[in-house]
């Protein structure tokens, strides 16, 4: 999903397993030390963390959510709930929520039309992460190298594909394929095109 071919907004779907792990009280730091023996890092709170083919988000207190590409053996909750046992919960929430792929050169434009935060590149930089209304729908937001990935809630995501397509067809949407979550999280070609 690249720039070159002269489209300032790129909008697609990723398919992603979603796991939700919340620490109990008082164990979240053994939660981050059991993600890490598992080749996670989990995000500092408002930020995301890119790993080799998954995405850590935090934007509740000492709840971050895992995306990983969909896999057709155990799904990733099911691998989490064991390990978590008595220091954390893990939920599959791979069901629960849409996760759209936004790019381009105007994504922010476009973003800015139903988002009450500042997305400037200097307030809200890549990396960084938050929960907010867009469109009256409730979406957890990630700013990545190569764009925007927003989650909303199963229920509500034909409401907020359409809003999207919406607000971005005066910017020259493209809609694409299915991007996988490798091709999202990779770095852009060129740097700051989000």
């Amino acid at each position: 999903m690249s720039e070159d071919d002269g489209v300032a907004v790129v909008l697609g779907t990723c398919a992603a397993d979603i796991v939700e792990l919340a620490a109990f009280r008082g164990r979240a730091r053994e939660l981050e030390s059991l993600a890490i023996e598992r080749g996670a890092r989990l995000a500092p709170f408002g930020g995301c963390a890119p790993m080799q083919g998954q995405l850590s988000l935090a934007v509740r207190p000492q709840r971050w959510l895992l995306l990983t590409a969909p896999v057709a053996a155990a799904p990733a909750a099911t691998r989490w709930q064991g390990a978590c046992a008595g220091i954390g919960a893990a939920v599959d929430l791979s069901s629960a929520l849409a996760v759209f792929h936004l790019a381009g050169s105007a994504a922010r434009a476009v973003l800015a039309r139903g988002c009450r935060l500042d997305l400037h590149p200097d307030a809200f930089p890549s990396w960084r992460a938050a929960a907010t209304p867009i469109a009256q729908v409730a979406v957890i937001l990630a700013s990545l190298p190569a764009g925007w990935l927003l989650l909303a809630p199963a229920t509500t995501a034909r409401h907020f594909h359409e809003w999207l397509v919406s607000a971005a067809k005066p910017f020259g949407l493209r809609s694409t394929t299915q991007p996988s979550l490798d091709l999202v999280l990779a770095e852009p070609a060129v740097a700051g095109r989000a």
